[in-house]
């Protein structure tokens, strides 16, 4: 470490720096990324909302010095991490964009609150490579949403609440896939592969049916919702058309359009998300016909 370095990149002598990893390899960094890595004291992954390859981790370890895994509690009760970075300077691995996530702008929010400096270096996020690697406008796509595992029984509605109101508006949606079937961000990670995805859809589908009468209508915005709602549920969800996305921006990257009757059917990659495209243009469906699953 020398002080050049850290003066050419604005780092502190102390401070937190969050750091992009990018897609899912060590190619992917961004130079300036990888150069404050190296200027670290101490580097930390956060290993509970996204995952990196072990042998890209290991090619990052033997670039930039020991990297220490973290969780979720160790980045939502950041006390170490801050008291760490009150006297060095500390480095916050995540992949893709750190600031995608609301959890790591909570945490530049609390060393903001306790006079730490904290930095970013942006990376490649899923959210930018999706929409053009697919070929659907990134104009088009409403909100986004996480498709969960059922904890403990508990099977939440909002992310297929999100997916009708958006295609109601015409809109594309991608959905993220769960990493921890726990819920707890501890360790205990096996990301959702597709008849994962198809088993927690059906079981959101057939809850829905039976609560949408219920939900209220108070405001225009919740009468909007439940009219999407219940034009989605018209549809059975197995025709849905989905396009699934494995290993983005990886070398073995993966785009299969299909239904989600028959998504359960394909093998996934190590970390997987999907598309429901809503209504297309006439661009957009020949550059979704490519990936059509026969």
């Amino acid at each position: 470490m020398t002080a050049q370095n850290r003066n050419s990149l604005n780092l502190p002598d102390c401070g937190l720096v969050l750091i992009g990893m990018g897609p899912g390899k060590f190619s992917s960094m961004t130079i300036e990324a990888k150069q404050a890595a190296m200027e670290c004291d101490s580097l930390h992954y956060e290993a509970y909302t996204a995952l990196w390859p072990q042998d890209q981790l290991d090619l990052l370890e033997a670039e930039c010095g020991q990297i220490t895994k973290v969780m979720r509690p160790e980045i939502e009760s950041p006390e170490l991490l801050l008291e760490l970075a009150k006297s060095s300077l500390v480095g916050l691995l995540v992949v893709g964009d750190p600031l995608q996530a609301t959890t790591h702008v909570d945490l530049q929010l609390q060393a903001a609150e306790a006079g730490i400096k904290c930095i970013t270096f942006h990376g490649i996020s899923i959210t930018t490579i999706v929409t053009g690697a697919i070929g659907l406008s990134n104009y088009k796509f409403g909100r986004q949403t996480t498709l969960t595992y059922p904890y403990g029984g508990w099977v939440a509605t909002s992310p297929l609440e999100v997916l009708a109101q958006n295609n109601h508006l015409n809109l594309h949606t991608l959905a993220l896939l769960d990493l921890d079937p726990t819920g707890a961000g501890t360790g205990d990670q096996r990301p959702m592969q597709p008849s994962d995805a198809v088993s927690a859809l059906t079981m959101m589908f057939t809850k829905l049916q039976q609560s949408v009468a219920e939900m209220q209508s108070e405001s225009a915005l919740e009468r909007m919702r439940i009219e999407a709602c219940k034009q989605y549920l018209q549809t059975p969800i197995e025709q849905r058309i989905v396009v699934l996305c494995s290993d983005m921006g990886c070398s073995n990257e993966q785009i299969i359009t299909t239904t989600v009757g028959q998504l359960s059917k394909l093998e996934g990659g190590r970390l997987n998300c999907l598309v429901f495209p809503s209504t297309m243009s006439d661009v957009e469906e020949a550059a979704m016909l490519r990936w059509k699953q026969e």
